[in-house]
């Protein structure tokens, strides 16, 4: 047999879906019921309520409430008919989904960051120039160099250990992705001017976690398909 009363939580408060043929007296009593069953849960609560299945007077909207109050701690702040409800689901929908886009887009930087410099992003990043020595990124996802990369370059700042590190020219001081720090050789100024005339074209590198370390591969089809 159908419940006469079922209780469904969401993000503003509580929908009652009440059984459509049962006498209003009875169908309070199980409302009751089932709050005092629900005290664990809903302690203290301070919430919307709204009414489904069942055609219900003000008044008695009214005296399901009072009903609920007077045996729950649950405070009612204000009842929601199903327009208001439709509307509060859609809007939460919208939200959640410009939420999610939000953290799917990045930013652009266009021009060289020089010593000194900091560039902090709170998502993924593309830099079209160079990042110098003494010049650092910051990104809470990933970071993409079109350039040299001769600085420091720290992505995944929010913890996130699959974020990655891209540059058409790696050659950084330091990377760090989550927690995990890599640093490359120290090299002297000699040693950097002799890189800017490389025997062998230079090759786009990324810089991935793997078991607990940094690496830097070659930028390949199969290795794009797997970050």
């Amino acid at each position: 047999m159908q419940q006469p009363v079922v209780l469904k939580s969401n993000k503003y408060g509580i929908n009652l879906i009440l059984n459509d043929h049962m006498e209003f007296k009875e169908l309070l009593q199980c409302i009751i019921d089932k709050f005092k069953e629900s005290e664990g849960f809903f302690k203290n609560a301070k919430m919307a309520i709204s009414f489904e299945g069942r055609k219900l007077t003000q008044e008695e909207e009214f005296e399901i409430v009072e009903a609920i109050t007077e045996n729950s701690s649950v405070q009612i702040i204000c009842i929601l008919d199903n327009d208001q409800l439709k509307e509060e689901l859609v809007r939460q929908k919208i939200e959640q989904f410009e939420e999610e886009q939000a953290g799917r887009t990045g930013e652009f930087y266009k021009g060289t960051l020089r010593s000194g410099q900091v560039l902090d992003c709170e998502t993924s990043v593309v830099v079209i120039g160079d990042v110098n020595p003494g010049a650092k990124v910051i990104s809470k996802g990933n970071i993409v160099i079109l350039g040299a990369l001769k600085g420091n370059a720290y992505a995944g700042a929010n913890g996130n250990m699959q974020a990655f590190v891209a540059a058409l020219d790696m050659d950084p001081v330091q990377i760090k992705i989550g927690d995990v720090i890599g640093r490359s050789a120290d090299k002297t100024a000699k040693d950097r001017k002799k890189k800017k005339q490389p025997v062998e074209p230079i090759e786009p590198q990324v810089a991935i976690v793997k078991d607990g370390n940094i690496y830097i591969e070659p930028i390949t089809k199969g290795l794009l398909n797997s970050i």
